[in-house]
């Protein structure tokens, strides 16, 4: 089991939000609270998934419960890096496409 943990920093005019290890049900509240704040900072922001090694339907339904609360207040959150199994569910689930940069609407 990898350990979930966020780090938060800012680069340029954006938060960036590094999430490694597992996005399952046992890091829901931190990765929520994480994500949550970061948005609430009024500035885009970028989750980086280089990390990830493992995603569940709940790590899916947090990026998307914060995307909407992004989305709710004019922000923008989206995200890069997926890799292996994770951008496989995020692709198979459509999220991918939701949170893309390129997604319309995210001018």
């Amino acid at each position: 089991m990898a350990l979930f943990t966020a780090r938060t920093s800012a680069e340029g005019g954006r938060v960036v939000v590094a999430l490694t290890g597992e996005c399952d049900l046992a890091g829901r509240d931190e990765m929520e609270t994480v994500l949550l704040t970061a948005v609430e900072s009024g500035k885009p922001v970028r989750v980086d998934l280089t990390g990830v090694t493992f995603l569940d339907s709940s790590g899916i339904h947090t990026l998307v419960t914060a995307y909407h609360a992004a989305r709710r207040t004019g922000g923008r959150l989206t995200i890069a890096n997926a890799r292996g199994s994770v951008a496989t569910v995020l692709d198979m689930t459509g999220v991918a496409t939701l949170l893309s940069p390129d997604e319309p609407g995210h001018d």
